[in-house]
């Protein structure tokens, strides 16, 4: 089964900068070799060779924004096995789902399958989420971050019919440069989504009409299990209820703030019972 794909940079004059391009190109095919790879293997890829059992291909190009067809290609039988029981569907929720959490930006509600698939990764869901970080995300925003072009990648249904599974820009490569503060506060929030594997989610603070990705500052391992339990609680609690019912948590944060200011993520400390 072909899983075919594309990565779009929107330039109006059907070209762009060699070297940003190609970089662009590298990160797009190894974050999807990545990605692809650990879902597969339920291991994280140090190291993407010519020797892996997952590659990409890169197919005939087409008109319009300059962009390149590629496929991906599993090379080992029981993979293949694996990824036909997964499906394109799914397997398209899962690689839009880890692009877009290397960028800290909230992705779709997954499907039951797509979500199964996450928690049983485990802790390989964040050694995957930052190894997509060091490098081949970064790669993707040479062309937005040099020439102001956004780039799309995109799984192809057929020529006709794409879905676009992750937008790289200027705004999402901010993520890149941003630093971690060291003073404290206090924050009431409400957990919004949670992964119970790795710690990591999104809560939205009182008042805001947007939510934050979060993540403790210890270690998920390292926190009790009552804590724990705090913080599904609090997300089954607020499910399906309305805004003025939700019970909010008081938590001891550290923000990670773009160098112009706004926050893009908490590191959470602690919190008050």
């Amino acid at each position: 089964m072909a899983y075919s794909m594309d990565v779009v940079i929107e330039t109006p004059q059907h070209d762009v900068d060699m070297k940003a391009g190609l970089d662009t190109l590298q990160g797009s095919s190894d974050a999807v070799r990545c990605i692809s790879e650990s879902i597969l293997t339920k291991q994280v890829p140090e190291r993407l060779t010519h020797k892996s059992r997952v590659r990409t291909l890169l197919k005939q190009s087409f008109k319009g924004s300059y962009g390149h067809a590629f496929q991906l290609e599993i090379l080992d039988g029981e993979l293949q096995s694996i990824f036909n029981r997964i499906g394109q569907s799914v397997f398209s929720e899962l690689i839009a789902f880890y692009l877009n959490e290397a960028m800290n930006v909230e992705s779709r509600v997954l499907s039951p399958r797509a979500q199964k698939i996450v928690e049983g990764l485990g802790e390989i869901s964040e050694a995957l989420t930052n190894q997509l970080r060091k490098s081949s995300v970064k790669n993707i925003h040479e062309v937005p971050i040099k020439f102001n072009h956004d780039v799309k990648i995109r799984f192809r249904r057929n020529r006709d019919n794409q879905t676009v599974l992750a937008l790289f820009n200027q705004e999402t490569a901010k993520f890149f440069k941003a630093v971690e503060g060291k003073q404290k506060s206090e924050l009431s929030a409400i957990i919004t989504r949670l992964n119970i594997h790795t710690g990591n989610g999104r809560l939205q603070e009182e008042g805001a009409d947007h939510t934050l990705p979060f993540s403790f500052s210890m270690g998920y391992k390292a926190i009790s299990l009552k804590a724990k339990k705090v913080f599904s609680a609090n997300l089954d609690f607020n499910n399906g209820l309305e805004s003025q019912q939700w019970q909010y948590l008081r938590l001891v944060v550290r923000p990670i703030n773009l160098l112009d200011g706004p926050v893009v993520k908490y590191i959470i400390e602690g919190y008050y019972e």
